[in-house]
């Protein structure tokens, strides 16, 4: 048999060993705690750098559209505005013959403005829309004043064009006016 200070000895050792395997384990365990929680924090500040950058981009993409637009389209109140200018001019060539005649001058000044104006709606991207009669009516550009039934024509034909219309590129500034058939025979 062991002697019993040998014993205390050795249980002393086992003890002690064992607290410092156990302190060894703890340290392990809270190293992989802390690294595990590192990388939870990396990939979270990844995932929101990454958002942080689609955001930017997607900021940039929509900073440009809007742009572009503006460029294209901040016109469009000064355009509609010329619009009445245009309806004008159209009015003074619609004149009688005999008080055409009587102002060829005058005349040849209405056109020569009229055609220069639609130089400069070629230019800014502002395009005529002029109807005939017999086309199919297209709401998109087109606004209907009146229908009525006109025999010989189906129904919802342009009968009559009161006013032209005008696009600003692909954007309707206003619609041409036009009467439209209902005739149902």
């Amino acid at each position: 048999m062991a002697d019993p200070k040998e014993e205390d000895f050795l249980d002393d050792i086992d003890s002690t060993e064992e607290d410092e395997y156990a302190d060894v384990m703890a340290e392990d365990d809270d190293e992989a705690i802390e690294l595990d929680a590192l990388r939870a924090e990396r990939d979270e500040l990844r995932d929101r750098f990454m958002r942080a950058l689609a955001d930017a981009e997607n900021s940039r993409k929509r900073s440009e559209k809007d742009r572009r637009e503006a460029e294209r389209y901040g016109g469009s109140k000064l355009a509609r505005d010329l619009l009445s200018v245009y309806d004008n001019l159209q009015r003074a060539l619609g004149t009688s013959e005999e008080t055409a005649e009587k102002n060829t001058a005058l005349i040849e000044g209405v056109e020569l403005t009229l055609r220069e104006l639609r130089n400069v709606f070629k230019k800014h991207g502002i395009e005529v829309v002029s109807p005939e009669v017999g086309e199919k009516f297209d709401p998109k550009l087109h606004e209907a004043m009146f229908e009525a039934p006109l025999p010989g024509t189906k129904s919802g034909e342009i009968i009559q064009v009161s006013a032209e219309g005008f696009l600003l590129y692909d954007r309707l500034l206003r619609p041409a006016q036009v009467g439209v058939s209902s005739f149902a025979g």
